[in-house]
């Protein structure tokens, strides 16, 4: 080999570390999907469980100056943070929720008008972040104009996962119904992009947005009542089991560093 290639390798792994280092988002690993999937579902409860407690605009009111102060302090950090990020993703999880809940229950708009609205929202972000960047791949988020991108997009894809599970809940399929379908609908891009031909970066948006619905629609199933086809576990019960869970996986990965090695995935 000559010290060119020796010296174009060395570079390359120099810049993958530097990618590394700076990137502002986990690895995509099981642990980040488990608690995506938690987040979500946390987050429905959470967001209906305030409302009922504190009365629908305090609610939005805590809701908002939350989603600012998370994301103030995820984008003052330099690189990834477990439980900045993740604490991040549960406050815009709950914001999310709020939003689509205000829309459907404070203006009265119909889950068949919001949901493709939100879809619209979020193919806005989408295209927007690609004619601005040129790739929409969460492994390169290390600028401050792609972090904006970036929770500008997770924050579609949580109020558009809401609609959406309230839609399926609310047209026949139940909570339990709309879980059982958005966890089959959750391995097509998977299966797509393992077998299919499906690029990574569209894989694992899809996946994304769908991981809303999936979590919702569980936690859902199990904090409402019987009438409504839930275990009647009740929402505070189920935010709190919900919470120990993230807590549990967030404080494993803030020792371990497990999210931060690793070849990327998308």
């Amino acid at each position: 080999m000559t010290t060119d290639h020796l010296t174009s390798d060395r570079s390359a792994q120099h810049a993958g570390r530097i990618r590394h280092s700076a990137s502002k988002v986990p690895e995509v690993t099981v642990y980040f999907w488990i608690i995506k999937v938690l987040t979500t579902g946390m987050g429905e409860t959470a967001s209906d469980w305030l409302a009922h407690v504190l009365g629908p605009i305090p609610a939005v009111g805590i809701g908002g100056i939350g989603f600012v102060a998370a994301l103030a302090v995820q984008f003052a950090v330099r690189r990834y943070v477990a439980w900045i990020y993740w604490t991040a993703i549960v406050v815009v999880s709950v914001f999310g929720t709020m939003a689509a809940d205000v829309l459907h229950v404070g203006l009265g708009v119909p889950y068949l008008v919001s949901t493709p609205f939100f879809m619209v929202a979020l193919a806005a972000v989408f295209v927007l972040w690609y004619r601005s960047e040129g790739t929409l791949s969460i492994h390169s988020i290390h600028t401050r104009r792609r972090e904006a991108f970036y929770w500008a997009a997770v924050l579609a894809t949580f109020a558009l996962g809401t609609a959406a599970g309230d839609l399926t809940a609310t047209i026949g399929l139940g909570y339990l119904g709309s879980a059982v379908v958005y966890a089959a609908a959750i391995a097509v891009p998977a299966v797509a992009h393992r077998w299919g031909g499906l690029n990574a970066v569209t894989a694992f948006w899809s996946a994304y947005v769908i991981t809303r619905p999936l979590g919702a629609s569980v936690a859902d199933w199990m904090a409402m009542s019987h009438q409504r086809g839930g275990l009647d576990l009740g929402l505070g019960p189920v935010t709190l089991s919900w919470t120990v869970a993230i807590l549990g996986f967030v404080g494993y990965l803030a020792v371990s560093r497990a999210d931060v090695r690793g070849d990327a995935v998308a």
